[in-house]
């Protein structure tokens, strides 16, 4: 269903550039794969010059004895923290992590709700939680290469079945992209001048068909000029934030 529902939202982008080239009056010359290489274009630049191409997720890791070095899905572009269940158990044994102040919070509040108990008890259990997070392993150090997407566990994994959870920020899909209100034009935009700058490419190799009565004059520098001038009001677009990135805050020093 997502790659039918993808495969719709680029044709209607495929259906703006063609029309708007004046397919239908005139004939353009771009074959379905120029369409796609200026979409892909025109994602790969928003991707790379846009905030708002990315997004906040979190998701589950499994981990494996001994084992340190794990790929994630391509769209993952940064590893920001990496969560564990437990204060510093490393076995996969939720049992090993029961502690009596614990258990005397679980008492003060759940049992006898209402009854005893205060935001000390709270500011207290907290505050070993963290505490004993630090000292006994409750913290994962990692590294993450954005590249090949792999990320190396800093420690010896004694055994499997714990699961993580990672903090990540990820590309927004294609899809998405394509129906946000606020990237949409731009990606059908730049799409369209890439097309145009292809389609005067492949003109501007013959200035003019022979033929009747002199023959017939090509539009291929023009398109080209048309093309550049548009591709770079949209990516000045991009440096003011037109299609919804978010601006740089203040920054000091």
């Amino acid at each position: 269903m997502a790659n039918t529902e993808l495969q719709t939202e680029k044709q209607k982008c495929f259906d703006y550039v063609r029309y708007s080239l004046g397919d239908g009056m005139v004939d353009v010359e771009l074959d379905p794969q120029h369409y796609d290489i200026a979409f892909n274009k025109a994602a790969d630049t928003y991707r790379q010059r846009s905030s708002n191409s990315v997004e906040e997720s979190y998701g589950f890791l499994e981990l494996v004895a001994d084992t340190q070095e794990y790929t994630l899905p391509n769209q993952v572009t940064e590893v920001r923290q990496v969560f564990r269940r437990t204060i510093g158990s490393s076995d996969g044994d939720g049992a090993n992590s029961f502690e009596p102040f614990e258990a005397g919070y679980v008492n003060v509040y759940l049992m006898q709700a209402g009854r005893v108990g205060g935001l000390a008890t709270y500011e207290l259990f907290s505050q070993y939680q963290e505490l004993t997070a630090r000292m006994f392993g409750g913290h994962i150090n990692f590294t993450f290469n954005p590249v090949s997407k792999k990320l190396t566990i800093v420690r010896k994994v004694n055994s499997t079945g714990e699961s993580v959870l990672l903090w990540l920020y990820n590309h927004k899909p294609d899809v998405t992209l394509l129906k946000d209100h606020r990237t949409k034009p731009w990606i059908y935009d730049y799409t369209k001048a890439q097309c145009k700058y292809m389609l005067g490419e492949a003109r501007s190799k013959f200035a003019t068909i022979a033929g009747p009565q002199g023959g017939t004059t090509m539009n291929g520098d023009q398109l080209k000029q048309e093309a550049m001038a548009e591709l770079e009001k949209l990516e000045q677009d991009l440096l003011n934030y037109v299609e919804g990135s978010l601006p740089l805050s203040f920054v000091i020093g």
